[in-house]
């Protein structure tokens, strides 16, 4: 896949249609003969990729699609342009050349370019996919940068199969992949392609990642029946204090700062920090503490392996695929793969590792922890998104363990902003959605699920609980909890708590809004 560097405004044109090359037939002399490609009197189905002028003549280079659906390239010339991107009829008189029957270049012909796009069809936000089919270089104008004629086909919305004829300074190679946003009836805006990762390739991921996870509760009752065994070496009982000593107290979450703090210790920047050069940061961040617990119950690692120190982020981003290799080896062939893209992520793992305290099954703990960390990771890529009405969807799910008296229970956060496009004719930003769903099982409480949705300082949220008594319980306090809110400056619309879960349809809560203030 090409990469576009940048976005990049570029306007649809029209090619520069000369009327003695749009009807009638041209005579084609082959550069190479056809070796029985096609018999004297056969035909085929032809499409212009590229058109050079010489001296003497034109050069065409021809996408030839026989009856069987194989397709070859021909270099052809002319004495006659052919437009780039049109598609005609070609029969073959003998090896060395062919007759074309040139199709009518007209708006809605067959196998002819767009030279526009129909905003009714397509209004200005839609999110078109293409493939590149051809390109050539303009006549550059001195002090100029290069201009190209590309002609792209779509692959999506009603268009998909249709062409489209641009004119852009990027190079763009044959069969590059494309999405750009819809601007105008003959302008495109390219989106690029940096730090995104292939669909395909994050889904397949996501889905091994998914199926290895273990929850963060599994792990740390194992340290702390490990922390108490008295032969523990030194280092890896100073790893399993530090770990156990950064998680935070579900009473220090009620401070936004230390809120703050907890979210950027969660292990969800890691790589973010590494990339930046920021190991002083690594000994506070979550991911970055189980890492160096793997490292040392590894049988490849000794326990007195060095610790982490500023200039560690290099050796551990070179580390950190072996060590989930390693330790997850066994671990991604038990059960069944787990829905990649839910929320909450469900416990995972085998249940007979949780009554195991020797170091083999922690290491595997340890190692499915990580990978229900990088779970969360690859989900918030995979959600962030710009949808094909415009809207950025950008989207943060981790987990955090807090204490809870003399448990830790882990907290799973999704956090999600919506920017909806700019009203037609306004230059001001389009307005924003916030949503936040929160998943945790507090004791004597169960298991209990947040919704929750800003807009305009209006919120509206929902709770469930899968307990009737702590549905009751709640649904009793929510006037309490609806006077605070306000308290705090929010216009509360609606506030309910159900028993159960939410529900999970086709449609997730992240195509659609749960309450429509709008409406």
């Amino acid at each position: 896949m090409t990469e576009i560097s940048g976005p990049a405004a570029v306007s649809t044109v029209a090619p520069a249609v000369r009327p003695n090359a749009t009807a009638g037939e041209v005579a084609l002399k082959l550069l190479q003969p056809l070796e029985g490609l096609l018999l004297p009197g056969e035909s085929a189905d032809a499409e212009v990729l590229a058109v050079k002028q010489t001296s003497e003549s034109f050069q065409a280079l021809l996408r030839l699609t026989l009856e069987s659906g194989r397709q070859t390239i021909l270099a052809t010339a002319t004495n006659r342009p052919l437009e780039l991107g049109s598609a005609f009829g070609v029969t073959a008189l003998s090896e060395t050349s062919l007759t074309a029957a040139l199709q009518n270049a007209a708006k809605g012909a067959a196998g002819q370019p767009m030279i526009m796009l129909d905003l009714d069809e397509l209004p200005p936000g839609t999110l078109l996919q293409g493939k590149v089919t051809a390109s050539q270089p303009l006549p550059q104008t001195p002090g100029e940068p290069q201009a190209f004629k590309v002609i792209v086909t779509l692959l999506n919305t009603a268009q998909a199969g249709s062409k489209l004829v641009i004119e852009t300074n990027l190079q763009l190679g044959l069969g590059s992949l494309l999405t750009a946003e819809v601007k105008g009836s003959q302008e495109l805006n390219f989106l690029p392609l940096s730090g995104r990762l292939d669909q395909l390739e994050l889904g397949q991921q996501l889905t091994n990642q998914a199926g290895r996870q273990g929850s963060l509760d599994n792990l740390t009752r194992a340290l702390f029946n490990l922390s108490s065994q008295p032969d523990l070496p030194e280092a890896l009982n100073a790893s399993v204090d530090k770990l156990l000593a950064s998680m935070p107290d579900i009473q220090e979450l009620t401070d936004p700062k230390a809120l703050a703090k907890a979210l950027d210790a969660s292990g969800l920047f890691l790589e973010a920090k590494l990339l930046q050069g920021q190991g002083g940061a690594l000994p506070l961040d979550l991911k970055a503490n189980l890492l160096r617990l793997i490292s040392q119950l590894s049988p490849g690692l000794t326990p007195d392996s060095p610790q982490l120190g500023p200039n560690s982020g290099a050796m551990m981003a070179q580390a950190l695929p072996a060590f989930v290799r390693n330790a997850l080896g066994a671990l991604g062939q038990a059960g069944a793969r787990q829905q990649a893209m839910g929320f909450p992520l469900p416990s995972g793992l085998m249940q007979s590792l949780e009554d195991e305290d020797d170091l083999e099954s922690l290491l595997k703990l340890a190692a499915a922890a990580v990978s229900r960390l990088q779970t969360h990771q690859l989900s918030s890529l995979a959600q962030s998104q710009v949808l094909p009405d415009g809207t950025h969807l950008t989207t943060w799910q981790l987990e955090l363990p807090m204490r809870a008296q003399q448990n830790l229970v882990p907290l799973q956060i999704k956090l999600q902003k919506e920017e909806l496009p700019s009203p037609k004719g306004r230059q001001e930003d389009g307005e924003k959605i916030w949503k936040v769903e929160l998943a945790f099982d507090l004791a004597p409480l169960g298991p209990l699920q947040v919704q929750a949705q800003l807009i305009r300082g209006a919120l509206s949220s929902q709770l469930w609980a899968e307990q009737a008594r702590t549905a009751e319980l709640i649904d009793h306090e929510l006037g309490h909890l609806r006077e605070r809110l306000v308290e705090a400056g929010l216009q509360v619309s609606e506030l309910a708590c159900r028993k159960g879960q939410p529900p999970r349809g086709p449609r997730t809560t992240l195509e659609q809004r749960w309450v429509d203030d709008t409406a």
